[in-house]
């Protein structure tokens, strides 16, 4: 049985990140607008975050028992199959839900300018549609904390919390403040108030740490399945960027010299650089 304080820990965890989200609303506070290069360069740095975090962090935390990475070399043993079936159904599984996820949300049709003019049936809409986009972040964030109160872990609070955890929880809160940021243009546009920019940006990320939740009560219920939960959370995250911030960046970037091209790689390799120390703590 899983302690209510467990549960509580990693809700808060999660709703951190969504706090993170109205840091995108910040510069808007002390400028007009956002300049296309930075918000090319902001999704790139998101980007090279949640893949740093899925392939160093969810990865090979699901085949840890058998590939030992550090800084300083790399050793990989014998995998069992089983381990690569539970990964590899987990990574497909997460791919298929955010396809499924955009084409519902593409039919839904939300506009963050929507946001400020929706009666209470509309705003219920809109958060249904932003938990299928949000979930796989607050997945990734439950999964990490799987070790939650065991050895090995960093004493917070009275929880011995896994790095991977604060790692991921790390990675995610970067990483959703680009997400605030294109999120709070459209609304600012509209003449929406500095303090409604950054409401609006949490809104869009409060199911976070409601399918952190679920998703920690599943590895701890179903710990054989662990894998597949790494690889979901992994699988959904990098198929994320490539269908939507990659392609993200490159339309704010379309005017820029190159196509923003260089922003953006300059941008993922940064949140590279950032993450991967961390990973290997």
């Amino acid at each position: 049985m899983v302690a209510l304080g467990a549960f509580l820990f990693v809700f808060v965890a999660g709703f951190i990140t969504a706090l993170a989200t109205g840091l995108g609303a910040l510069p808007f506070f002390f400028v007009s607008d956002v300049s296309d290069r930075w918000n090319v360069a902001l999704w790139g740095i998101a980007s090279g975050i949640m893949l740093s975090a899925s392939v160093f962090g969810l990865v090979l935390e699901a085949l840890g028992a058998y590939i030992n990475v550090s800084l300083s070399g790399a050793s990989i043993e014998a995998i069992p199959r089983q381990q690569l079936v539970l990964l590899g159904t987990g990574l497909f599984a997460g791919v298929v839900l955010v396809y499924v996820a955009h084409d519902l949300i593409e039919a839904a049709e939300v506009d963050p300018r929507q946001y400020e003019e929706a009666d209470f049936k509309k705003l219920v809409l809109i958060l249904g549609v932003l938990t299928i986009h949000s979930f796989p972040e607050g997945v990734a964030v439950g999964v990490s904390f799987a070790d939650l109160g065991l050895a090995g872990g960093a004493e917070l609070f009275g929880f011995v919390v896994p790095l991977l955890a604060i790692f991921m929880t790390i990675a995610i809160s970067i990483h959703n403040i680009p997400e605030g940021v294109a999120i709070s243009i459209p609304l600012r546009s509209m003449g929406v108030k500095n303090w409604k920019l950054v409401w609006w940006s949490v809104f869009s990320s409060l199911p976070q740490p409601i399918g952190a939740v679920l998703a920690f009560y599943f590895v701890r219920v179903a710990r054989q399945f662990l894998p597949a939960g790494f690889g979901f959370a992994a699988g959904a995250m990098i198929y994320l960027v490539l269908s939507e911030f990659i392609p993200e960046a490159l339309e704010a970037g379309a005017g820029l010299p190159g196509g923003g091209r260089r922003e953006l790689l300059a941008g993922v390799t940064a949140g590279v650089l950032a993450m991967v120390p961390l990973a290997f703590v």
